[in-house]
């Protein structure tokens, strides 16, 4: 029994985090809240060229709380620093997850040299929600480079999977997650026509980031929009209409509830109410000078 869609999603209007990342918020847990679980939100930035500079471009020091982030580089590159000791260069290919947890300050910004060089840049940060159970877990960080991430060759030779988290056709993600999640990196070469196997139960989602494909013979769905399928089925057919680029999530609904604050996404409001206040009275651990 095949996925069905229960709905196609995107956005055309961007915004600035920072003066580094113009992103489109292609789902958020605003809208979607439970139906998305246990994803919160995805932002595609780019595709976007930027001209060489001295400047730092990027976002400054912010806080995280009750979720982890998932930052995943096709150009360009991001550079890390965190209240946990944690630091270091994202590049193309990798990707960087961060479990903000009981608490994290971070910086993102353009590596000096992708700065000074300028180029193309695009990435896609998801944020995929924590258990009540580990909310308040330690922060932690896991740098993935792309030489460690599993390739595999989809059915007939049809294109290519790297599977960062969970598991597909024998591989396994090197990614460690609190939840049962499958975030697999997908290239269809053109005319691909195959059945991609999915997990019964899960939330469903195909983040097309670029080109075109027609899902189960009817849907279309093209660059930066998202189709939620149903959490019952085993699979999901799959026509690219030309080479493709496009991000599997698949994940264990968390069935908690969803109480989230700008960079706070916790399970009531007194835990937002408490996150803000740990914030302002200096409780989150400090990025060092």
């Amino acid at each position: 029994m095949s996925k069905t869609v229960l709905g196609r999603f995107g956005n055309n209007q961007g915004h600035w985090v920072g003066d580094g990342f113009p992103v489109r918020s292609l789902f958020s847990y605003h809208s979607l809240g439970e139906h998305a679980s246990p994803f919160l939100l995805l932002d595609y930035g780019g595709p976007h060229v930027f001209a060489p500079t001295m400047q730092r471009r990027g976002v400054g020091q912010h806080p995280h709380r009750g979720f982890e982030t998932v930052t995943i580089v096709y150009d360009g590159e991001v550079e890390h620093r965190d209240s946990a000791g944690n630091g270091g260069v994202v590049g193309p290919g990798d990707v960087q997850w961060m479990t903000a947890a009981g608490g994290i300050i971070h910086e993102e910004y353009h590596s000096a040299g992708f700065a000074k060089a300028g180029g193309p840049f695009r990435m896609v940060q998801l944020w995929v929600n924590l258990p009540a159970k580990d909310k308040m877990a330690p922060a932690g960080y896991q740098g993935i480079v792309s030489a460690d991430i599993p390739v595999v060759d989809l059915p007939a030779h049809t294109g290519k999977a790297r599977i960062i988290a969970g598991e597909l056709y024998g591989a396994r993600g090197p990614a460690r997650t609190f939840t049962p999640v499958n975030v697999w990196d997908v290239r269809l070469d053109p005319d691909a026509e195959f059945s991609l196997p999915l997990p019964e139960g899960h939330t469903t989602m195909l983040v097309v980031l670029s080109g075109h494909m027609t899902v189960n013979g009817t849907q279309p769905v093209g660059e930066a929009e998202v189709l939620l399928l149903s959490r019952e089925g085993k699979n999901v057919k799959l026509h690219a209409d030309g080479e493709t680029t496009l991000l599997v999530l698949t994940g264990e609904p968390l069935g908690e509830p969803i109480v989230g604050h700008g960079p706070f996404v916790m399970n009531t409001e007194a835990e937002i109410h408490q996150a803000i206040d740990d914030f302002n009275k200096g409780r989150f651990e400090r990025l060092p000078a």
